[in-house]
């Protein structure tokens, strides 16, 4: 068992000054938590793989493809592999898990 908590990997993204922290790495998927803050640009292009989004926290919109959406805490949202997708008009820092299957490269 692998067990994570959300402050202690928040701290570890922070330390390493970067929007992306990926902690969990196996055969068939991977897993990272994303941060943007409010305001902020999300540079994001499409993936090779599948992408589920967990809202942790804060509030946003997101485009996947031509549809948008409004997101907050507890919103799950599926990116299909080679779709594009960014969130943006980000009103609260926010905090995403990203699960991607097969593990991003």
């Amino acid at each position: 068992m692998k067990v994570f908590r959300l402050d202690e990997l928040e701290a570890e993204r922070a330390a390493n000054e970067g929007a992306y922290l990926q902690f969990l790495r196996e055969q068939n998927m991977s897993v990272g938590l994303y941060a943007l803050d409010a305001g902020d640009q999300d540079p994001q292009k499409p993936h090779n793989q599948d992408e589920v989004y967990f809202i942790v926290s804060g509030r946003a919109a997101i485009t996947v493809g031509l549809e948008t959406t409004q997101v907050a805490r507890g919103s799950v949202i599926y990116v299909p592999a080679g779709v594009a997708h960014k969130f943006h008009h980000i009103t609260e820092d926010l905090r995403v898990l990203v699960v991607f299957s097969p593990p991003e490269r």
